[in-house]
């Protein structure tokens, strides 16, 4: 295969470049109005040291070594396909038989492909569904615990996954847009599902020109452009909730809180004012008190609170402020400080959560859908937290507390992981691997040696998304992206359909998962109902092959600008929301009746565990923050180019400011081990005026690489090693990442290789 192949990936549409069966290089898609640097790398993931060649098994497994065994060994056998089918179709009958159906955990996330088709967590959970059921999950580790908290208080989650108010009404209608969590560009790079257009950064210039005038709530002065021209205000983590309850004590105490809003549009005002004011806990939640928690100084509180009454302001945060612990509580109490402003539903008004966390948020779009497989049903019917995953594995036939259920827990004998990595978004990731080792049999999906490959017992070698063909569709983007197979599969991988296609036939349902289509079929057959669905929506969009000849759709955008809940706030009685009362629900009775005392009915400042006015902050002085990287996408793209640039010595950058690094003797550079009680890793320091002191950042994604020669040291810097496993609260159950004390020291020894991408040398030679 040579030539030029049109091709999406969730970090942008590209056209790749083959020369005789390889990727040579990558062009942005012609339509981008600003493309990203992350398609750079796409050469040297496609075809890196680190694939996955052939199946392999765990000799560890084949010698009767299962529940309780050590794994991460790399004692890796090779295989034939038909061995490895069958060893997984005997396996998965033996424990549905003998433990139920919800001893089968089916894991994947959703990154794993902007491909709607060869979409491993869907053809995964397709194939246990119709298998007869398994423990899924739900939520996610983005916003999880705002996910279950927001139909509760706002009856959706379009104010956190869209659509939301749009750049177009914000550019005409807003005077202030408050960010805590700023607005990064960083986030901007991806779209799931895949982009034609990066419009992130184009819009926020735009609105810039207009006039909005931008605050930074941050420990990170990077959080928003220079070229916004952003008040800075560098709080202390974790503590924003209480920065916003003052801001609505400082409109009250000045009789500027929208009464009439408050009276008409929503219930709770009457439980929620009296805390406010102290009457209720003898603590009034004045600017001097929160200046005293956040680090903020009390006349910047009230200057803010002040200005937004006085301008149409829009609040936002992204979705970094609710992974912590209590992370419910800000954006409660941030829905609550836009029902005082009396903004919600107004034009460029109110309050909406993620403009700066993913490309996409924010962009006008018209209501359509986007192409996808259709969705089976699992008939076990459980379900978890998503980052509740350890404590599954850990506490069988225990209760797990969620969202006002109470979850018994099964026995998970299997773990079947496809198209993601557990090692990479999960915390505390010992504590992970712990939990890990409790099951019988793991089955891994995956075209590289990830972490969670080398965890596994039996690894199936899947196919990139060059090496398959597919459709990118998001509901985010404007584009419709056709995705031509580039090259032929290397070694012997196989697309995610295939492969459980001939595990189903060995199960005896193939026909029932295939639906007696192959790859061309399906695709023909998900574009078409697609069609179909537009056109219900009135757009014609052209037939099949047409798209797929000329390589995109463009879909027009819409003419009206779009305003979450407007019409709420116009007619509150008329279009009440899907919330018990039918309006914002700033006390919430179903809440309080789960009877969590960490939650309590109505947004409330809770001190973490892990903060820096917490008693443990004297052992462990730094707040980290784990953020989204500007290098890659999770993990993914770890091995290429881009990613391997920033790094220092091989190692993940640790931003510190200044006089941190002075009052321990570091200097730019320095190789240190970040630790706590949890773990530990190297990273490499990066000194930044731009962050506040107290504060240390990582991003996440660079691949575990644990030596067994350093005690168990992430000789690579994955800070998910140090990061604490807990939920956000029973409610939420979110990851509570953002949430994580430690401290640094120079690392003097003889710096460890990094070998995570290389792959694992095998033990034998293949067998049958």
């Amino acid at each position: 295969m040579s030539g030029i192949k049109p091709h999406a990936a969730h970090w942008g549409s590209f056209d790749a470049v083959v020369e005789q069966g390889r990727v040579v290089g990558v062009r942005p898609f012609h339509r981008d109005p600003h493309p990203g640097p992350l398609i750079d790398a796409i050469p040297d993931v496609v075809h890196a040291k680190s694939r996955i060649d052939r199946p392999h098994v765990r000799a560890g497994w084949l010698r009767g070594e299962r529940r309780g065994a050590e794994r991460g060994d790399r004692d890796f056998v090779p295989v034939s396909w038909d061995r490895a089918i069958r060893l997984v179709a005997e396996e998965t009958q033996r424990v549905r038989a003998e433990f139920g159906h919800p001893s089968i955990m089916g894991g994947s996330y959703g990154w794993s492909s902007a491909g709607r088709f060869h979409h491993a967590k869907s053809q995964l959970q397709r194939f246990l569904g119709l298998g007869g059921g398994y423990t899924n999950q739900v939520t996610n580790y983005s916003y999880g615990a705002g996910m279950t908290l927001m139909p509760h208080i706002l009856g959706t989650n379009e104010v956190i996954q869209g659509p939301v108010t749009d750049w177009r009404s914000i550019l005409r209608h807003t005077k202030l847009m408050i960010c805590l969590g700023g607005l990064p560009l960083k986030n901007a790079l991806v779209t799931a599902g895949g982009a034609g257009a990066h419009e992130y950064v184009p819009w926020l210039k735009q609105v810039a020109a207009a006039g909005v005038r931008f605050v930074n709530i941050s420990p990170f002065r990077g959080d928003t452009p220079d070229f916004l021209d952003a008040q800075w205000v560098p709080i202390r983590p974790n503590t924003d909730t209480a920065l916003i309850l003052a801001m609505i004590h400082t409109l009250v105490d000045a009789g500027l809180e929208d009464r009439g809003f408050l009276a008409t549009h929503c219930t709770g005002w009457d439980r929620l004012r009296p805390y406010v004011l102290g009457e209720t806990d003898g603590t009034p939640k004045t600017a001097a008190w929160a200046a005293a928690i956040t680090e903020v100084p009390a006349e910047t509180i009230r200057a803010l609170a002040l200005e937004a009454a006085r301008l149409p302001t829009m609040l936002t945060a992204t979705w970094s402020i609710q992974r912590a612990e209590h992370g419910e509580q800000p954006w409660w109490a941030l829905v609550a400080l836009a029902a005082a402003l009396g903004g919600i539903g107004k034009p460029g008004e109110g309050v909406m959560f993620g403009y700066g966390s993913l490309n996409g948020m924010g962009t006008p779009r018209r209501e359509l859908p986007s192409v996808s497989l259709p969705a089976t049903r699992n008939p076990g019917g459980l379900s978890i937290p998503v980052a509740r995953v350890t404590e599954l594995l850990e506490r069988p036939g225990e209760i797990l507390q969620y969202n006002g259920r109470d979850i018994v827990l099964p026995d998970i004998r299997i773990i079947w992981w496809a198209g993601g990595n557990p090692f990479h978004h999960h915390q505390d990731l010992n504590r992970l691997r712990r939990g890990w080792n409790r099951a019988e049999t793991i089955i891994v999906q995956e075209p590289w040696w990830t972490a969670a490959a080398r965890h596994a017992d039996i690894v199936l070698p899947a196919t990139t998304t060059l090496e398959r063909n597919d459709i990118a569709s998001s509901s985010r983007d404007r584009f419709l992206r056709a995705m031509h197979q580039a090259i032929p599969p290397l070694g012997q991988a196989r697309n995610d359909h295939d492969m459980l296609a001939d595990i189903a036939e060995a199960c005896g349902f193939r026909d029932r998962f295939t639906e007696q289509r192959d790859e061309a079929a399906w695709l023909r057959h998900l574009y078409e109902r697609w069609r179909q669905a537009c056109a219900r929506f009135g757009f014609d969009a052209p037939d099949y092959d047409t798209f797929w000849a000329e390589g995109f759709i463009e879909i027009p955008p819409p003419e009206e600008d779009f305003v979450l809940f407007s019409d709420f706030a116009r007619d509150p009685a008329a279009h009440p929301l899907n919330t018990p009362s039918g309006k914002v629900e700033l006390y919430s009775e179903t809440i309080a009746g789960f009877g969590y005392d960490e939650i309590g009915g109505h947004a409330r400042w809770q001190a973490p565990e892990e903060y820096l006015g917490a008693p443990l902050a004297a052992r462990f002085p730094l707040h980290l923050l784990s953020y989204q990287p500007a290098t890659r996408l999770h993990g993914q793209l770890d091995p290429g180019r881009v990613a391997a640039a920033d790094k220092i010595q091989g190692r993940e950058p640790l931003l510190m400011h200044p006089q941190d690094a002075a009052a321990r003797g570091l200097a730019n550079g320095d190789i240190l081990r970040v630790f706590n009680d949890r773990g530990a890793c190297l990273a490499g320091l990066r000194l930044s005026e731009g962050i506040r002191r107290g504060v240390v950042a990582m991003a996440t994604g660079a691949w575990w690489d644990p030596s067994p020669e350093q005690g168990g040291l992430d000789v690579h810097g994955n800070p998910n090693v140090l990061t604490r496993d807990i939920g956000t609260s029973r409610l939420g159950q979110g990851s509570a990442a953002q949430s994580c004390l430690v401290e640094v020291e120079r690392f003097d020894g003889a710096l460890p290789a990094v070998t995570v991408h290389d792959a694992p040398r095998p033990v034998a030679e293949p067998v049958a």
